[in-house]
Protein backbone atom coordinates (compact mmCIF):
# COMPACT_ATOMS: atom_id res chain seq x y z
CA UNK A 1 0.00 0.00 0.00
CA UNK A 2 1.39 3.39 -0.97
CA UNK A 3 2.29 5.85 1.77
CA UNK A 4 0.44 9.14 2.05
CA UNK A 5 2.27 12.31 1.30
CA UNK A 6 2.65 14.07 4.67
CA UNK A 7 5.09 16.82 3.60
CA UNK A 8 4.46 20.26 5.08
CA UNK A 9 4.35 22.30 1.87
CA UNK A 10 4.48 25.56 3.82
CA UNK A 11 8.06 24.77 4.85
CA UNK A 12 9.64 24.05 1.46
CA UNK A 13 10.49 26.11 -1.66
CA UNK A 14 7.70 26.68 -4.19
CA UNK A 15 7.75 26.75 -7.99
CA UNK A 16 7.60 30.57 -7.82
CA UNK A 17 10.90 30.76 -5.91
CA UNK A 18 14.14 31.27 -7.85
CA UNK A 19 16.08 28.00 -8.08
CA UNK A 20 19.70 27.35 -7.17
CA UNK A 21 22.08 27.52 -10.16
CA UNK A 22 24.94 25.13 -9.43
CA UNK A 23 28.08 26.22 -11.31
CA UNK A 24 30.29 23.34 -10.13
CA UNK A 25 27.99 20.30 -10.19
CA UNK A 26 29.14 17.49 -7.89
CA UNK A 27 29.21 13.73 -8.50
CA UNK A 28 25.48 13.39 -7.81
CA UNK A 29 24.75 15.16 -11.12
CA UNK A 30 27.08 13.15 -13.35
CA UNK A 31 26.01 10.69 -16.06
CA UNK A 32 26.60 7.60 -13.89
CA UNK A 33 23.99 8.88 -11.42
CA UNK A 34 21.23 9.58 -13.93
CA UNK A 35 18.73 6.74 -14.59
CA UNK A 36 16.60 8.96 -16.85
CA UNK A 37 17.25 11.90 -19.19
CA UNK A 38 15.82 13.54 -22.29
CA UNK A 39 14.03 16.51 -23.88
CA UNK A 40 17.21 18.26 -25.14
CA UNK A 41 17.91 21.66 -26.67
CA UNK A 42 20.89 23.05 -28.61
CA UNK A 43 22.36 26.46 -29.49
CA UNK A 44 25.59 27.76 -31.01
CA UNK A 45 27.74 30.78 -30.19
CA UNK A 46 28.90 32.70 -33.30
CA UNK A 47 32.52 31.63 -32.73
CA UNK A 48 31.52 27.96 -32.76
CA UNK A 49 30.89 26.87 -29.18
CA UNK A 50 27.94 24.48 -29.00
CA UNK A 51 25.61 24.49 -26.02
CA UNK A 52 23.23 21.70 -25.04
CA UNK A 53 20.79 21.22 -22.18
CA UNK A 54 18.23 18.62 -21.12
CA UNK A 55 16.62 17.44 -17.93
CA UNK A 56 17.29 14.44 -15.72
CA UNK A 57 17.05 13.45 -12.05
CA UNK A 58 14.94 10.65 -10.62
CA UNK A 59 13.78 7.81 -12.84
CA UNK A 60 11.09 9.73 -14.78
CA UNK A 61 9.11 12.98 -14.67
CA UNK A 62 9.08 13.62 -10.93
CA UNK A 63 10.00 15.93 -8.03
CA UNK A 64 13.71 15.12 -8.48
CA UNK A 65 14.07 16.60 -12.00
CA UNK A 66 16.81 19.14 -12.68
CA UNK A 67 18.25 20.77 -15.81
CA UNK A 68 21.81 20.01 -17.04
CA UNK A 69 23.86 22.37 -19.28
CA UNK A 70 26.98 21.21 -21.19
CA UNK A 71 29.22 22.69 -23.92
CA UNK A 72 31.47 21.60 -26.79
CA UNK A 73 34.37 23.60 -28.23
CA UNK A 74 35.17 21.17 -31.07
CA UNK A 75 31.92 21.18 -33.07
CA UNK A 76 30.34 18.39 -31.03
CA UNK A 77 33.15 15.82 -31.27
CA UNK A 78 33.39 15.82 -27.47
CA UNK A 79 31.24 17.40 -24.78
CA UNK A 80 31.90 18.64 -21.28
CA UNK A 81 30.55 17.14 -18.09
CA UNK A 82 27.71 19.21 -16.60
CA UNK A 83 28.87 22.83 -16.30
CA UNK A 84 25.68 24.14 -14.72
CA UNK A 85 22.67 22.53 -13.11
CA UNK A 86 19.33 24.19 -12.39
CA UNK A 87 18.12 22.52 -9.19
CA UNK A 88 15.15 24.13 -7.39
CA UNK A 89 15.22 21.72 -4.42
CA UNK A 90 12.44 20.55 -2.17
CA UNK A 91 9.68 19.06 -4.28
CA UNK A 92 10.00 21.61 -7.08
CA UNK A 93 11.05 20.11 -10.40
CA UNK A 94 12.94 21.92 -13.20
CA UNK A 95 12.34 20.57 -16.70
CA UNK A 96 11.77 21.30 -20.43
CA UNK A 97 14.79 23.57 -21.06
CA UNK A 98 15.19 25.75 -24.15
CA UNK A 99 18.43 27.43 -25.31
CA UNK A 100 18.13 30.44 -27.61
CA UNK A 101 20.53 33.04 -29.03
CA UNK A 102 18.71 36.37 -29.28
CA UNK A 103 19.28 39.08 -31.95
CA UNK A 104 21.60 40.95 -29.56
CA UNK A 105 23.92 37.92 -29.30
CA UNK A 106 22.82 37.01 -25.78
CA UNK A 107 22.31 33.36 -24.87
CA UNK A 108 19.07 32.57 -23.04
CA UNK A 109 18.23 29.46 -21.08
CA UNK A 110 14.51 29.02 -20.45
CA UNK A 111 13.02 26.21 -18.37
CA UNK A 112 9.81 25.29 -16.53
CA UNK A 113 9.22 24.71 -12.83
CA UNK A 114 6.37 22.92 -11.10
CA UNK A 115 5.55 21.65 -7.66
CA UNK A 116 5.39 17.86 -7.51
CA UNK A 117 4.75 15.23 -4.87
CA UNK A 118 7.19 12.65 -3.50
CA UNK A 119 4.52 10.00 -2.98
CA UNK A 120 3.19 8.72 -5.27
CA UNK A 121 6.07 9.50 -7.58
CA UNK A 122 3.96 10.17 -10.71
CA UNK A 123 2.29 13.31 -9.33
CA UNK A 124 4.46 15.70 -11.29
CA UNK A 125 2.40 18.78 -12.25
CA UNK A 126 0.78 21.63 -10.34
CA UNK A 127 -1.32 22.96 -13.26
CA UNK A 128 0.15 26.47 -13.13
CA UNK A 129 3.81 25.67 -13.83
CA UNK A 130 6.04 28.67 -14.58
CA UNK A 131 8.54 29.76 -17.23
CA UNK A 132 11.93 30.88 -15.91
CA UNK A 133 14.91 32.31 -17.81
CA UNK A 134 18.47 33.47 -17.33
CA UNK A 135 20.84 35.18 -19.75
CA UNK A 136 24.55 34.73 -20.52
CA UNK A 137 26.24 37.64 -22.33
CA UNK A 138 29.83 36.34 -22.24
CA UNK A 139 29.01 32.93 -23.70
CA UNK A 140 32.21 32.90 -25.78
CA UNK A 141 34.56 33.40 -22.80
CA UNK A 142 36.44 30.61 -21.02
CA UNK A 143 34.38 31.23 -17.89
CA UNK A 144 30.82 32.14 -18.97
CA UNK A 145 28.53 33.61 -16.32
CA UNK A 146 24.76 33.76 -16.06
CA UNK A 147 22.57 36.57 -14.76
CA UNK A 148 20.13 35.77 -11.97
CA UNK A 149 17.06 33.68 -12.93
CA UNK A 150 13.88 35.61 -13.83
CA UNK A 151 10.28 34.48 -13.66
CA UNK A 152 8.57 35.13 -17.03
CA UNK A 153 5.04 33.92 -16.25
CA UNK A 154 2.72 30.92 -15.92
CA UNK A 155 3.04 27.95 -18.26
CA UNK A 156 5.70 25.94 -20.09
CA UNK A 157 7.95 26.89 -23.02
CA UNK A 158 10.20 24.22 -24.49
CA UNK A 159 10.55 25.62 -28.04
CA UNK A 160 12.54 28.60 -29.27
CA UNK A 161 11.05 32.10 -29.66
CA UNK A 162 10.46 33.54 -33.12
CA UNK A 163 11.75 37.00 -34.03
CA UNK A 164 9.17 38.83 -36.17
CA UNK A 165 9.93 41.29 -38.97
CA UNK A 166 8.89 44.05 -36.56
CA UNK A 167 11.71 43.02 -34.22
CA UNK A 168 9.29 41.70 -31.56
CA UNK A 169 9.93 38.31 -30.00
CA UNK A 170 7.09 35.79 -29.97
CA UNK A 171 7.37 33.10 -27.29
CA UNK A 172 5.36 29.83 -27.55
CA UNK A 173 4.15 29.38 -23.94
CA UNK A 174 1.45 26.85 -23.08
CA UNK A 175 -0.75 26.36 -20.04
CA UNK A 176 -1.61 22.69 -20.29
CA UNK A 177 -5.06 21.20 -20.26
CA UNK A 178 -6.24 19.51 -17.10
CA UNK A 179 -5.50 15.80 -17.26
CA UNK A 180 -7.91 13.14 -16.07
CA UNK A 181 -8.74 13.62 -12.41
CA UNK A 182 -5.65 12.72 -10.37
CA UNK A 183 -3.50 11.88 -13.41
CA UNK A 184 -0.14 13.59 -13.03
CA UNK A 185 -1.62 16.13 -10.62
CA UNK A 186 -0.13 16.78 -7.22
CA UNK A 187 -2.80 17.68 -4.63
CA UNK A 188 -2.86 19.78 -2.50
CA UNK A 189 -0.55 21.62 -4.91
CA UNK A 190 -2.74 21.61 -8.02
CA UNK A 191 -4.07 24.83 -9.60
CA UNK A 192 -6.99 24.43 -12.01
CA UNK A 193 -6.25 27.16 -14.57
CA UNK A 194 -9.70 26.97 -16.17
CA UNK A 195 -10.14 29.42 -19.06
CA UNK A 196 -6.43 30.30 -19.02
CA UNK A 197 -5.55 26.90 -20.52
CA UNK A 198 -4.23 27.10 -24.09
CA UNK A 199 -1.28 27.56 -26.45
CA UNK A 200 -0.25 31.22 -26.12
CA UNK A 201 1.67 33.79 -28.08
CA UNK A 202 3.69 35.81 -25.55
CA UNK A 203 5.43 38.91 -26.89
CA UNK A 204 8.42 41.01 -25.88
CA UNK A 205 8.80 44.30 -27.75
CA UNK A 206 11.77 45.53 -25.71
CA UNK A 207 14.37 42.78 -26.22
CA UNK A 208 13.32 40.69 -23.25
CA UNK A 209 12.82 43.37 -20.58
CA UNK A 210 9.06 42.74 -20.37
CA UNK A 211 6.66 40.09 -21.66
CA UNK A 212 2.94 40.26 -22.50
CA UNK A 213 0.53 37.34 -22.94
CA UNK A 214 -1.41 37.87 -26.18
CA UNK A 215 -3.95 35.47 -27.73
CA UNK A 216 -4.14 31.71 -27.37
CA UNK A 217 -5.42 28.71 -29.28
CA UNK A 218 -7.55 26.37 -27.18
CA UNK A 219 -9.96 24.94 -29.76
CA UNK A 220 -7.84 22.18 -31.27
CA UNK A 221 -9.16 18.63 -31.22
CA UNK A 222 -7.59 15.93 -29.03
CA UNK A 223 -5.33 18.38 -27.13
CA UNK A 224 -2.09 16.99 -25.76
CA UNK A 225 0.84 19.00 -24.40
CA UNK A 226 0.78 21.64 -27.19
CA UNK A 227 4.58 22.12 -27.58
CA UNK A 228 3.70 24.63 -30.29
CA UNK A 229 5.93 26.68 -32.57
CA UNK A 230 5.46 29.81 -34.70
CA UNK A 231 6.41 30.77 -38.25
CA UNK A 232 5.93 34.30 -39.60
CA UNK A 233 4.91 33.86 -43.23
CA UNK A 234 5.87 36.24 -46.01
CA UNK A 235 2.33 37.65 -46.10
CA UNK A 236 2.73 38.78 -42.47
CA UNK A 237 0.47 36.13 -40.94
CA UNK A 238 1.68 33.98 -38.04
CA UNK A 239 1.38 30.22 -38.47
CA UNK A 240 1.08 28.20 -35.26
CA UNK A 241 1.67 24.43 -35.33
CA UNK A 242 0.53 22.46 -32.27
CA UNK A 243 1.10 18.90 -31.09
CA UNK A 244 -2.16 17.01 -30.49
CA UNK A 245 -3.04 13.36 -29.97
CA UNK A 246 -4.69 13.35 -33.41
CA UNK A 247 -1.74 14.74 -35.37
CA UNK A 248 -0.38 18.22 -35.97
CA UNK A 249 -2.89 21.07 -35.63
CA UNK A 250 -2.50 24.46 -37.30
CA UNK A 251 -4.01 27.89 -36.80
CA UNK A 252 -3.24 31.41 -38.05
CA UNK A 253 -3.16 34.95 -36.69
CA UNK A 254 -3.37 38.06 -38.84
CA UNK A 255 -2.77 40.50 -35.96
CA UNK A 256 0.68 39.42 -34.72
CA UNK A 257 -0.65 36.85 -32.25
CA UNK A 258 -3.53 38.67 -30.52
CA UNK A 259 -6.26 36.48 -32.01
CA UNK A 260 -6.23 33.05 -33.64
CA UNK A 261 -8.48 31.22 -36.08
CA UNK A 262 -10.21 28.06 -34.89
CA UNK A 263 -7.74 26.03 -36.92
CA UNK A 264 -7.66 22.62 -38.56
CA UNK A 265 -5.70 19.41 -38.67
CA UNK A 266 -2.55 20.23 -40.65
CA UNK A 267 -1.57 18.46 -43.85
CA UNK A 268 1.85 18.07 -42.21
CA UNK A 269 1.72 14.52 -40.84
CA UNK A 270 3.20 13.90 -37.43
CA UNK A 271 3.27 11.69 -34.37
CA UNK A 272 2.03 13.05 -31.02
CA UNK A 273 5.47 14.32 -30.08
CA UNK A 274 7.49 17.52 -30.22
CA UNK A 275 8.64 18.62 -33.68
CA UNK A 276 10.99 21.41 -34.77
CA UNK A 277 10.39 24.11 -37.39
CA UNK A 278 12.65 27.08 -38.19
CA UNK A 279 13.19 29.63 -40.93
CA UNK A 280 16.75 29.27 -42.16
CA UNK A 281 19.08 32.06 -43.27
CA UNK A 282 18.23 31.17 -46.89
CA UNK A 283 14.56 31.97 -46.26
CA UNK A 284 13.52 28.33 -46.56
CA UNK A 285 11.77 26.49 -43.74
CA UNK A 286 13.27 23.44 -42.03
CA UNK A 287 10.95 20.89 -40.41
CA UNK A 288 12.17 17.94 -38.34
CA UNK A 289 9.59 15.39 -37.23
CA UNK A 290 8.97 11.71 -36.65
CA UNK A 291 7.94 10.26 -40.01
CA UNK A 292 7.03 6.62 -39.40
CA UNK A 293 6.35 4.60 -42.59
CA UNK A 294 2.86 4.59 -44.11
CA UNK A 295 0.77 1.72 -42.76
CA UNK A 296 2.57 1.52 -39.42
CA UNK A 297 1.03 2.46 -36.12
CA UNK A 298 2.11 5.99 -35.13
CA UNK A 299 5.38 5.82 -33.20
CA UNK A 300 8.41 7.93 -32.40
CA UNK A 301 10.69 6.58 -35.08
CA UNK A 302 12.30 7.75 -38.34
CA UNK A 303 13.31 11.24 -37.26
CA UNK A 304 13.48 13.08 -40.61
CA UNK A 305 14.31 16.60 -41.86
CA UNK A 306 12.33 18.32 -44.66
CA UNK A 307 12.65 21.64 -46.48
CA UNK A 308 10.01 24.05 -47.79
CA UNK A 309 10.72 26.79 -50.30
CA UNK A 310 7.14 28.13 -50.33
CA UNK A 311 6.36 29.01 -46.70
CA UNK A 312 5.30 25.50 -45.69
CA UNK A 313 2.71 24.82 -48.39
CA UNK A 314 4.83 21.97 -49.81
CA UNK A 315 7.80 20.04 -48.44
CA UNK A 316 10.77 18.56 -50.28
CA UNK A 317 13.54 16.08 -49.63
CA UNK A 318 13.64 13.93 -46.55
CA UNK A 319 16.95 13.41 -44.72
CA UNK A 320 16.61 10.47 -42.32
CA UNK A 321 18.49 11.37 -39.12
CA UNK A 322 17.66 8.28 -37.05
CA UNK A 323 15.48 5.34 -38.06
CA UNK A 324 15.12 3.73 -34.62
CA UNK A 325 12.08 3.62 -32.39
CA UNK A 326 12.02 5.93 -29.33
CA UNK A 327 13.91 8.80 -31.00
CA UNK A 328 12.14 12.05 -30.23
CA UNK A 329 11.99 15.74 -29.30
CA UNK A 330 14.23 17.46 -31.87
CA UNK A 331 15.54 20.98 -31.39
CA UNK A 332 17.92 22.78 -33.71
CA UNK A 333 20.03 25.76 -34.65
CA UNK A 334 22.02 27.04 -37.65
CA UNK A 335 25.57 28.35 -37.90
CA UNK A 336 26.72 31.37 -39.91
CA UNK A 337 27.88 29.11 -42.75
CA UNK A 338 24.52 27.34 -43.01
CA UNK A 339 25.38 24.18 -41.08
CA UNK A 340 22.28 22.86 -39.32
CA UNK A 341 22.53 21.18 -35.91
CA UNK A 342 19.65 19.03 -34.62
CA UNK A 343 19.65 17.47 -31.16
CA UNK A 344 17.22 14.78 -29.91
CA UNK A 345 16.88 11.98 -27.35
CA UNK A 346 16.87 8.20 -27.69
CA UNK A 347 15.08 5.86 -25.27
CA UNK A 348 15.03 8.04 -22.15
CA UNK A 349 15.00 5.27 -19.52
CA UNK A 350 17.07 2.51 -21.15
CA UNK A 351 19.63 3.81 -23.66
CA UNK A 352 19.31 7.30 -22.11
CA UNK A 353 21.20 8.95 -24.96
CA UNK A 354 21.22 12.55 -26.13
CA UNK A 355 22.30 12.64 -29.79
CA UNK A 356 22.96 15.22 -32.50
CA UNK A 357 23.18 15.44 -36.29
CA UNK A 358 24.82 18.16 -38.42
CA UNK A 359 24.03 18.67 -42.10
CA UNK A 360 23.12 21.30 -44.71
CA UNK A 361 20.12 22.22 -46.85
CA UNK A 362 21.32 20.46 -49.99
CA UNK A 363 21.52 17.19 -48.07
CA UNK A 364 17.94 17.60 -46.86
CA UNK A 365 16.82 18.00 -50.49
CA UNK A 366 18.99 15.08 -51.68
CA UNK A 367 17.83 12.85 -48.80
CA UNK A 368 21.35 11.72 -47.95
CA UNK A 369 24.52 12.88 -46.18
CA UNK A 370 26.94 13.99 -48.90
CA UNK A 371 29.84 15.88 -47.30
CA UNK A 372 32.58 14.85 -44.91
CA UNK A 373 31.57 17.62 -42.55
CA UNK A 374 28.08 16.25 -42.04
CA UNK A 375 27.46 13.68 -39.33
CA UNK A 376 24.61 11.78 -37.71
CA UNK A 377 24.04 9.97 -34.39
CA UNK A 378 26.71 12.08 -32.68
CA UNK A 379 26.68 11.11 -29.00
CA UNK A 380 26.30 14.16 -26.76
CA UNK A 381 25.72 12.26 -23.53
CA UNK A 382 24.79 8.79 -22.30
CA UNK A 383 23.51 8.24 -18.78
CA UNK A 384 24.12 5.03 -16.86
CA UNK A 385 22.70 5.58 -13.38
CA UNK A 386 20.60 2.92 -11.72
CA UNK A 387 19.40 4.63 -8.54
CA UNK A 388 17.09 7.54 -7.93
CA UNK A 389 19.15 10.42 -6.60
CA UNK A 390 17.56 13.15 -4.50
CA UNK A 391 18.60 16.77 -4.97
CA UNK A 392 17.09 18.28 -1.84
Amino acid sequence: MEKTNTIDYQEIPTALDAPEIISSPGPEYQADKRPFQGIPTVERSPTGRLWAAWYAGGDWECWQNYVVVVTSDNDGCTWSDPRWVVAPGGTVRAFDPCLWMDPENRLWLFWAQSMAAKVPKNLYMDGRFGVWAMVCENHESNQPTWAAPRYIGDGIMMNKPTVLESGAWLLPISIWKKLKEGEGQAPPLYHDMGKRIGAYAVVSRDSGKTFEYLGKSDQHEKPSFDEHMFVERRDGSIWMLIRTDGGMWETFSCDQGRSWEKGNLSSVRGESSRFFIRRLKSGNLLLVRNDFPEGQQPNRSHLTAYLSEDDGFTWKGGLLLDERSKVSYPDGTESEDGTIYVIYDYNRTEEREVLMASFNESEVLAGRFETGNSRFKILVNKASGSERVAHV
